[in-house]
C-alpha cells in the first residue's frame, strides 16, 4: 500500500467509490450525486447487477409509502415488535440502533428512487414470512418494480446482468404463485394469458420486457447513465490505499492496469459475499456445504471481506447465508426449491425417513432446520424430498412443467421413481418401514389438511405458493398415489449474509467498536441486520438499499474533503472491455 494526495500519485479522484454493482451499490451512487457529491461504481465481472439482478428484485422495507398507499396497515411501531419477535437480538448487527436506521430510511429513500425514476408497486398478498407473530403483515411489505424494457439501455444492455436460465418472461411477483399453479385455476389461465399477451405487444413494439432483478437493476442502471455517473466493468478492487490510519482510496484493476483511485468522502464496500469461495466457506461457514450449491451471483468469492479484515475490519455471522433448500441438477447447476415446497401431496425427509421442519416455511428456515437437523446427529444434509404422482402432474419444479419428467433425470440419478413407498426408499437408502411409518402419519393429517407436527400450510405465507384447488389446506395432500419420486435436497443459498460490521452510518468498524475512517459497506459483505432470521420477501435487498442510501448521505455529509474534480472517463466512453 501506499498513500498520497489529489495532487501527487493518484491516477483517478473522486468523492465515493462504489465496488461493486448490486442493488445497494447503484443506490448509493445515485445518492451520492443528489447529495452534491460524485461517486464511481467499479465492478469485477462483465456485468452489472449483482445477485440482485438474479434475484426477485423485490426489497422488504417496513412502513412504506407504496405499501401503505395500497391501503396496507403498518407503523414504526408494527415493525419493530416484528423485528422483536423474528430478528430478535443476534449482537451488533442487528442492534437497535441499526435497526432505527434501517427504519428512518425506509420513506425517503423510497422518495428518492422514485424521484429518480424508479417505479415502486406493492407486492400484494406476498406475506411476512412470520405473519403470525406479532407486528406481521399477511399483505406484506414488499416492493417491486414495473416491468423494464431492457432495450432502453443501449449497448449498456448487453452488461446488464441477464441469467441464462431465467426465460423473458415480463412477469410480476404475484404472477409467479399462480403461474406454479397452472393451469389448474381459473386465476392460473388469466394469469397464463395476461403474460402471453404483454409479450406479445412488447414484441411488436421491439420492447424486451423483464421483470424481477433484472428490472430492478435496469431501472437503477438506467438511472445512472441519465446521471452520467460512471461505471466500470471488468474492474476489479486489488487493495484499500490508506493514509495515518484512514482509508483514502483503492487500488482497482482496469484494462492492464493498476489505477490508484483517490476517494476523497470514502470508499463503499457493496461487493458481495464469499458464496462460491470454497475456502473461506469451509473455513467461516456451517458444514458440510459446497460452493457448487449456491446461485449467487459469479462474482460472489470474498476477495473484498479479506481486504477490509487486513485493513482492521471486525466480522460477524461469518456461518450464515440466505439458504435455500436446492436440488443439483445432471449438469451441475443447482435449482433452488421455494414454491415446490408449499405445494401437496409432498414432503422432505432426513436420511432416517423423518420429517423435521415445516417443509412450506421461508427458504432461510427450512435450510437452517437442515443444519440444525445434522447437528443433532441426523443425515439431513442433504435430504429428501418425496412427492406422488399427483405432484409431479401437476406441478412446476423449477422450470420444468408438471408431467414432465426428463429421462436424463432418471438415468443419472437426479429424481428416483419407484411403485412403492418401500421400493422409493430403499433407492434412497432410507429404512423402508421408517418411510413408511413416516408416510402414514403424514397421510393421516393431509387427509385433513392437518399438520399436527408441524402446522405446514396454518400461516398465509405458507400459502401463498399452496395449490388453491386443494382444500382445505392448499399446501397438503396425502402422498398415496403412485409412482413415487424422491429428489435430493441440499442446503444450497443465494448468497452468503455474514461479513464487515457496520454501524448505524453504514461505517465498517473495527473490533474495538471504532470506526474505520474512510470505509462503509452494505449489502452481504456485511453482517446482516436481520440476523439468522428472514423477515420477509426482499430482507435482504432492502437492508442493502437502506444502508447504501445511508452510507451515501453519510460520506456526503463528512468532512473528508471538498468537491473533487475528477478524470475518469465518462460513462458513455466505457466499453467494459
Amino acid at each position: 500500500m501506499s498513500s498520497g494526495n489529489d495532487s501527487d500519485d493518484w491516477d483517478i479522484v473522486t468523492d465515493l467509490l462504489v465496488v461493486g454493482s448490486g442493488g445497494g451499490g447503484l443506490c448509493a451512487a445515485l445518492t451520492a450525486q443528489a447529495n452534491g457529491i460524485q461517486a464511481l461504481v467499479v465492478e469485477k465481472t462483465p456485468q452489472i447487477g449483482g445477485s440482485t439482478a438474479m434475484s426477485g428484485g423485490v426489497l422488504w422495507l417496513p412502513d412504506n409509502p407504496v405499501s401503505r398507499a395500497a391501503g396496507v396497515p403498518d407503523s414504526r411501531e408494527d415493525a419493530r415488535r416484528y423485528f422483536d419477535a423474528v430478528v430478535g437480538d443476534e449482537g451488533p448487527a442487528t442492534s437497535k440502533v441499526r435497526r432505527e436506521a434501517f427504519l428512518d430510511a425506509v420513506e425517503p429513500m423510497v422518495e428518492f428512487l422514485r424521484g429518480a425514476g424508479v417505479p415502486f408497486r406493492h407486492c400484494e398478498g406476498y406475506s411476512d414470512y412470520y405473519d403470525d407473530r406479532p407486528g406481521g403483515k399477511a399483505r406484506g411489505r414488499s416492493l417491486e418494480t414495473d416491468l423494464f424494457d431492457t432495450a432502453t439501455l443501449g449497448p449498456w444492455e448487453s452488461r446488464l446482468r441477464i441469467t441464462d436460465d431465467m426465460p423473458p418472461i415480463p412477469a410480476y411477483t404475484a404472477d409467479v404463485s399462480a403461474l406454479s399453479v397452472a393451469p389448474r385455476t381459473a386465476k392460473s389461465l388469466r394469469t397464463v394469458a395476461a403474460i402471453a399477451g404483454r409479450f406479445a405487444a412488447a414484441t411488436l413494439r421491439g420492447r424486451r420486457l423483464r421483470g424481477s432483478g433484472v428490472a430492478l437493476q435496469g431501472y437503477l442502471l438506467r438511472a445512472l447513465i441519465d446521471a452520467d455517473i460512471p461505471v466500470w466493468t471488468n474492474s476489479p478492487m486489488s487493495d484499500l490505499t490508506t493514509e495515518n490510519g484512514q482509508v483514502t482510496g483503492a487500488v482497482v484493476e482496469r484494462n492492464g492496469r493498476r489505477l490508484r483511485v483517490r476517494a476523497r468522502r470514502g470508499v463503499l464496500l457493496a461487493a458481495g459475499g464469499f458464496a462460491r469461495n470454497e475456502a473461506m466457506r469451509q473455513k467461516y461457514g456451517r458444514q458440510p456445504a459446497s460452493a457448487a450449491w449456491t446461485s449467487a451471483n459469479p462474482g460472489d468469492s470474498g476477495e473484498v471481506i479479506e481486504t477490509a479484515i487486513q485493513h482492521g475490519a471486525a466480522v460477524d455471522l461469518m456461518d450464515e447465508a440466505w439458504w435455500i433448500p436446492s436440488s443439483i441438477l445432471p449438469n451441475g447447476r443447482p435449482v433452488f426449491a421455494v414454491y415446490e415446497r408449499s405445494k401437496p401431496y409432498a414432503f422432505m425427509v432426513d436420511g432416517n425417513g423423518e420429517r423435521y421442519c415445516n417443509e412450506a416455511a421461508s427458504y432461510m428456515e427450512v435450510g437452517r432446520k437442515m443444519y440444525e437437523r445434522h447437528a443433532d446427529g441426523f443425515t439431513a444434509v442433504p435430504s429428501w424430498w418425496i412427492t406422488d404422482s399427483r405432484n409431479r402432474a401437476r406441478y412446476l419444479w423449477g422450470t420444468t412443467p408438471g408431467g414432465i419428467t426428463p429421462r436424463e433425470w432418471l438415468t443419472s440419478g437426479y429424481v428416483k421413481r419407484a411403485d412403492s413407498i418401500e421400493e422409493l426408499a430403499r433407492l434412497c437408502g432410507i429404512d423402508p418401514a421408517r418411510l413408511r411409518a413416516t408416510t402414514d402419519r403424514f397421510n393421516a393429517g393431509a387427509v385433513r389438511g392437518e399438520d399436527p407436527d408441524f402446522h405446514k400450510g396454518e400461516r398465509t405465507y405458507d400459502r401463498y405458493y399452496g395449490d388453491p384447488a386443494v382444500h382445505p389446506n392448499p399446501c397438503l395432500g396425502p402422498v398415496e398415489k403412485g409412482p413415487f419420486y424422491a429428489f435430493t435436497l441440499y442446503p444450497g443459498d443465494v448468497g452468503t449474509s455474514g461479513g464487515v460490521l457496520t454501524d448505524e452510518h453504514a461505517r465498517v468498524l473495527r473490533d474495538d467498536g471504532e470506526p474505520v475512517a474512510g470505509l462503509y459497506a452494505t449489502g452481504n459483505g456485511t453482517a446482516s441486520l436481520v440476523g439468522r432470521h428472514y423477515p420477509g420477501a426482499g430482507a435482504s435487498i432492502g437492508v442493502s438499499f437502506a444502508f447504501g442510501w445511508i452510507a451515501a448521505r453519510h460520506a456526503a455529509g463528512s468532512s473528508a474533503g471538498g468537491t473533487s474534480t475528477q478524470s475518469h472517463l465518462p460513462i458513455g466512453a466505457d466499453t467494459g472491455e
